[in-house]
């Protein structure tokens, strides 16, 4: 059983990964199971050259950034568990126990995080009642969107980045995972607000 299952190898699902997985000196986050689904191949970073994300030296591309960014999560928080090369098919269930099926196999979670792109080729069933057109892209563009408030779904199921009705820009999609990341935190800390913070000191 999982703690949180991020779907989505892309930048706010990395970025979400990243800031649970750092938090993991913090007492209520010691026990905690974390895992993500790193599947890249449609991630919309594959094409995309950087020169205006902050952090981010310009003529960066972004099909590096994907590969980086997988490496950093490994060997900084070797903890949090990638599942590379499994698309996801399905979600059943309801808080506190989700059963996420693939295209190899199924797993269980109490959380779920949902950070692929806002293509209208979206198909992950068990969430399909929440697909809604996205609110910040072009009509002709026939992106999609999932209904949520702050970033929740539902109880035990966050959106983030494009998906979550944000625009295709990399920072805005990395704070948005950030931040569900955050929320996620002060769940397990027991609604006391939190944040996952490195310092030189």
């Amino acid at each position: 059983m999982f703690d949180v299952l991020i779907i989505g190898g892309g930048v706010s699902g990395m970025s979400c990964a990243l800031v649970l997985g750092s938090a993991k000196n913090k007492p209520f986050v010691a026990n905690k199971k974390i895992g993500i689904f790193t599947h890249q191949k449609t991630a919309s970073l594959q094409e995309a050259l950087f020169n205006n994300a902050y952090g981010i030296p310009a003529g960066t591309l972004g099909s590096d950034l994907l590969k980086e960014s997988t490496k950093q999560l490994s060997d900084s928080y070797p903890h949090v568990i990638q599942i590379p090369n499994e698309k996801v098919l399905a979600i059943e269930g309801e808080f506190p126990e989700f059963t996420i099926t693939t295209n190899k196999t199924s797993y269980k979670t109490r959380r779920i995080v949902i950070g692929v792109g806002a293509a209208n080729t979206f198909s992950i069933k068990g969430v399909l009642q929440y697909v809604e057109p996205h609110q910040k892209s072009l009509p002709e563009k026939q992106r999609v969107q999932l209904k949520n408030k702050d970033h929740k779904v539902a109880e035990g199921i966050y959106v983030t980045g494009t998906l979550a009705g944000w625009r295709s820009q990399l920072s805005i999609a990395a704070g948005s995972g950030a931040a569900v990341a955050t929320d996620i935190l002060t769940l397990w800390n027991d609604g006391v607000q939190t944040h996952a913070h490195d310092s030189i000191r």
